[in-house]
């Protein structure tokens, strides 16, 4: 997965897992803030990736990346999620803990910790 498909999975879990907007992304990775929001109604959400100045939208399990032209499915378990990424044919898990959402990439074996900024 791109970093910025996995700050995006990450907001997007977020949002739906907590009911709250998210304002924007802290990755721990790269030390970096990222200018990611995120809204969710019921089963539908609609963000924004300020920093590729990308859409994202869609209705559960299935998300739609405008910057990437790709799909990205997102299944929510309580505070876990999964998913695939179909841009690099990718699968993903995470799970959310307070204000951190921690995110395993299958294909680089390697976890992603991401701060969230909710309002």
């Amino acid at each position: 997965m791109s970093p910025h498909t996995r700050a995006m999975v990450a907001a997007t879990a977020y949002a739906f897992i907590f009911g709250k907007k998210v304002a924007g992304v802290h990755d721990h990775a790269t030390g970096r803030d990222l200018q990611i929001a995120v809204e969710v109604r019921g089963s539908r959400m609609q963000g924004i990736d300020g920093d590729r100045s990308a859409k994202l939208s869609g209705t559960l399990p299935e998300l739609y990346d405008a910057g990437d032209n790709t799909f990205v499915s997102l299944e929510i378990d309580g505070a876990t999620a999964r998913g695939y990424d179909r841009g690099s044919s990718t699968h993903y898990s995470l799970t959310a803990e307070g204000q951190v959402i921690q995110l395993y990439d299958y294909a680089s074996k390697v976890w992603f910790a991401y701060s969230i900024q909710a309002i």
